[in-house]
């Protein structure tokens, strides 16, 4: 026995569809899960696949057309099947209209089936779904509503339980016309004297506008793109943010400076959150992991790797065992491998074994934002600008230094309880630096 595809309801509000495309042709075979056409909706173009399996004996509505949720669009049948749409399509106690065209197939030794009009297509659709607001009239009808801006509220149905239907869309428009033409020019008068005096702005652009350009994709930056897709896709990320008192560490980083003048060396902020970071890293071995597999890897190195700038794209460098090496020394490594990536003289070991990543645009003048997971890693540190802010210190206000971190972690590696305590852990090292000099 022969089926009749309906249009699916591909939305929780979703009222009606465009049928945009058949990838069916009439007589191909369909089996069940194929896609039968494209649907598009208010939101996408959806495939949509069919429920059926046999052949495509008729497309009920052509490409092009919108129709409600529910409206028969095709008949799915055996080869050779006879077809009667009035006696199929009977759905929810609700029977195909009288005016709905019957549809059969015959077999090759039988004469051949006469094509359906358009027109007696149209005549189908008529009076079979209410048009939205409360107005009831037959798709074809409303969309010629939307395309001459017809309000359905105004127009009189002819149709069965007074539906509007294309020949009411016709004679509204015709009237419309004909008032039109009759009307005197009053255009003028309408438009108050006191207008008429103000000149209308006149803008004279300089030359022509400067035309489109087309920048392909550079390697690094292709490279960047799909594995932050990637992680972003694959990896559930959650965030946590946090708020530093970055006073000390600005008062110990100015003394330090004065001490390496002259050598071409200083420390920067960044210098110091690494150090930081590697150094709460130990008691959260959880947040310096990957994910591979069914298996949570914790790393036994502290690598950090740190987001560089460079032309066309980003890179990380690496600063391996970060936890184990003294201020001055993660400040120069990180100064030369920024420095030959930049160059673009980077090595293969400066930018490979990160296990746990910071991202700093505190130079940038940014209060915070939060960063996409560099995989494989677990997690990610966002670092903002350190701001001189109002603060409340024993009940009075005085000026303060603050700077806002948030942590971007895998919700299959981690959970926000243990976000929490890391950044707490954290905190002791930036806002007590004379430990990370230890």
């Amino acid at each position: 026995m022969a089926d009749i595809v309906e249009m699916p309801k591909l939305g929780f509000d979703m009222a009606e569809g465009t049928l945009v495309r058949w990838v069916k042709s009439e007589g191909d075979p369909v089996n069940k899960g194929d896609v039968l056409a494209e649907i598009e909706t208010d939101k996408a173009t959806v495939e949509v696949e069919s429920t059926y399996s046999g052949v495509v004996h008729k497309h009920l509505i052509p490409e092009g057309e919108i129709v409600p949720v529910g409206t028969p669009i095709a008949v799915i049948g055996e080869p050779g099947e006879e077809v009667d749409v009035d006696k199929l399509v009977v759905k929810d106690g609700k029977e195909t209209p009288a005016e709905k065209p019957q549809v059969k197939e015959t077999k090759a030794a039988e004469e051949p089936v006469k094509m359906v009009e358009q027109p007696k297509v149209e005549a189908a659709l008529e009076g079979t779904e209410e048009f939205p607001g409360g107005v009831k009239a037959s798709p074809v009808a409303r969309r010629m509503a939307e395309e001459h801006a017809v309000d359905l509220k105004k127009v009189n149905g002819s149709g069965p339980g007074g539906r509007i239907v294309k020949q009411d869309i016709e004679s509204f428009l015709e009237k419309q016309k004909m008032v039109a033409e009759k009307a005197p020019e009053v255009a003028s008068a309408e438009v108050p004297p006191a207008a008429l005096k103000i000149p209308m702005p006149v803008f004279t652009p300089a030359g022509p506008p400067p035309e489109d350009q087309r920048i392909p994709l550079n390697r690094l930056r292709a490279a960047v793109g799909r594995r932050m897709v990637e992680a972003k896709q694959q990896a559930p990320h959650f965030y946590v943010t946090h708020e530093f008192d970055m006073g000390r560490v600005m008062a110990l980083r100015k003394e330090v400076n004065k001490l390496l003048e002259g050598t071409g060396e200083k420390l920067s902020v960044n210098d110091f959150i690494i150090k930081a970071v590697a150094l709460a890293l130990r008691q959260y071995p959880n947040l310096n992991a990957s994910l591979q597999g069914n298996e949570i890897v914790h790393h036994g190195r502290v690598n950090i790797g740190v987001a560089v700038d460079v032309e066309g794209g980003l890179l990380t460098v690496v600063c391996k065992d970060a936890d184990r090496k003294p201020l001055r020394l993660i400040a120069n490594e990180v100064r030369t491998m920024a420095s030959r990536a930049r160059e673009g003289k980077v090595r293969p070991d400066d930018i490979e074994g990160s296990t746990f990543s910071v991202s700093n645009l505190g130079m940038f003048d940014v209060e915070s934002f939060v960063a996409i997971i560099n995989p494989p890693e677990a997690a990610i540190l966002a670092t903002g600008s350190v701001l001189q802010v109002p603060v409340v210190e024993n009940g009075e206000i005085t000026i303060g230094y603050r700077m806002k971190a948030t942590i971007s972690v895998d919700h299959r590696v981690s959970d926000g309880a243990e976000a929490a305590q890391f950044l707490q852990a954290l905190a002791p090292y930036l806002e007590e630096p004379m430990r990370l000099m230890l």
